[in-house]
């Protein structure tokens, strides 16, 4: 063996040496002579966890995201709470557009559908290219036009936008237009002996306000405000009569402003489209001085004839038909809570909305009608497209140019949240035109026949039916193709497929 490195040697023996002079009593047991390669005590060190990261240490943008995924309870509840009303929001919005498309619209729809060309907020796939030649009643004259009771309805219609809205100019639109609504309520009434001494000096009060501009009547009102606040000897009743008035004029010129930009963004969609009449609405008012005559559209809606063979010239517009509605409709608030949470859950890449309403034939008034008032259900249906590859299609068309669609089944949701007896079930049956039978057919080379579905439940629902392709039923437990007909939490579900036609070769 070779002789041990010097300094290794020292380095070893002066351990030793140390070893002995310092090691404690409950050491003193320990065999002297240990492998100096093994782990040994060292009273200056302990085990710990590592220290924290100084707070000023730069963060990743991933570190950031992954911390803001954690959320407290509140601050998720409050979360929820933001998309839920943003979904509601845009609903009442989509809705308002469909009953003015559909010409039965309410006097909120008419202001929701005027606001929509300036929403920064709103869903273009919701536009319809149609919608800039409906006439828009000016927010003053819808407002002007209700009595008192529809104002009252009006007024909390507003409240529920104005709630809703978050986007800043949106709810100064909604503010104003309440402001204008409790304004005209209130001339609706008796005038209080103060309103009579104030509506003495109404011709000098607007001949003061008319003119000025919103940031004119902002600084009247700091000025007045001041005055109402100071301790001089004023007439206090005449200008806090005065500051409402104001703040009217001040309601009226931040809905101008609106206005304003709602007429230029009209204008500027319809230079790409018709310069003529967009040269013309630039010098006009830009909207109706009253609300359009209600008319009456049909709520009769089929499948274009290309896909059913059968078409419907009063058909209102796709995607709108779902909020197909009469006068005896079911508006309560539990069928309004089904219908958004269907509509909530949309409608697949090979689904249309569909509504087929008609008229159910020799149908008498229920027995039970004085007892309860009757109304329709609202439903949430939908139609299942898809291509057929038979013999002839896959001879003329390939998957880069498909055949037209076909009708390959329905999906019925149908609304009972409201029975009066619930252990009897809603049920449904098939009636043909003509007295035909099952399997028979009068349609013409090429095309399909049709028959209605008629669905049955007691008061205080009337019977409702719809026109669906009459061809025969896939009663199969496929999962994609299953049947399913069932009645639970007041919603009668009818789902099916038609069987595939499967050629020969």
């Amino acid at each position: 063996m070779g002789h041990m490195n010097p300094e290794r040697a020292a380095m070893i023996n002066g351990w030793k040496d140390r070893d002995r002079n310092d090691r404690s009593d409950r050491h003193r047991d320990r065999p002297r002579d240990r492998d100096i390669t093994a782990p040994h005590y060292d009273s200056a060190n302990r085990i710990s966890k590592p220290s924290r990261q100084p707070q000023n240490k730069t963060t990743t943008p991933a570190a950031t995201a992954a911390a803001t995924r954690y959320l407290t309870q509140d601050e998720q509840a409050e979360q929820f709470v933001a998309e839920e009303d943003k979904f509601v929001l845009k609903q009442a919005k989509k809705k308002a557009d469909i009953r003015i498309r559909e010409k039965r619209a309410k006097p909120i729809d008419y202001l929701a559908f005027a606001l929509r060309w300036v929403d920064p907020d709103r869903d273009v796939f919701d536009d319809d290219d149609a919608d800039i030649d409906i006439p828009i009643p000016h927010p003053e004259a819808v407002i002007r036009d209700l009595n008192e009771s529809q104002l009252q309805e009006l007024d909390e219609d507003i409240r529920s936008y104005h709630t809703l809205e978050v986007n800043e100019r949106n709810r100064k639109y909604w503010t104003a237009l309440l402001a204008l609504c409790t304004d005209r309520r209130k001339k609706l009434k008796p005038l209080p002996p103060e309103g009579r001494a104030v509506s003495a000096v109404a011709p000098e009060v607007d001949r003061i306000l008319a003119p000025k501009t919103l940031t004119q009547l902002e600084a009247l009102e700091m000025q007045i405000r001041a005055k109402l606040q100071s301790n001089e000897p004023i007439d206090t009743d005449y200008w806090e009569e005065l500051l409402k008035s104001l703040l009217i004029y001040k309601a009226k010129a931040q809905l101008k402003e609106v206005c304003s930009a709602i007429k230029d963004a009209r204008v500027q969609l319809l230079r790409l489209r018709d310069p003529e009449r967009a040269k013309e609405l630039e010098g006009s008012d830009g909207f109706l001085d009253a609300i359009p005559t209600a008319g009456k559209s049909s709520s009769k809606a089929l499948v274009p004839a290309s896909k059913t063979g059968a078409s419907s010239s009063s058909a209102p517009p796709p995607g709108t038909a779902r909020f197909a509605s009469t006068g005896n409709e079911d508006f309560s608030q539990a069928s309004k809570a089904l219908l958004d949470r269907e509509v909530a859950r949309g409608v697949s890449e090979n689904e249309e909305i569909f509504t087929a309403e008609e008229a159910v034939p020799g149908i008498p008034r229920p027995i039970w009608a004085d007892k309860y008032r009757p109304r329709k259900p609202r439903y949430f249906n939908r139609v299942i497209m898809g291509y057929e590859w038979n013999k002839y299609n896959q001879t003329h068309y390939d998957h880069s140019n498909p055949p037209p669609k076909v009708v390959q089944g329905y999906r019925f949701n149908i609304f009972y949240p409201d029975l009066i007896d619930k252990t009897k079930a809603p049920t449904y049956k098939i009636i043909r035109d003509d007295g035909r039978k099952k399997g028979e057919s009068n349609a013409p080379a090429g095309k399909e026949d049709t028959c209605l579905i008629r669905f049955i439940a007691g008061p205080p629902y009337e019977d409702i039916a719809f026109r669906i392709v009459d061809r025969e039923w896939d009663y199969s437990a496929k999962k994609e193709r299953g049947f399913k007909s069932c009645f639970d939490k007041g919603i009668l579900q009818l789902h099916f497929m038609f069987k595939k036609i499967y050629y020969r070769k």
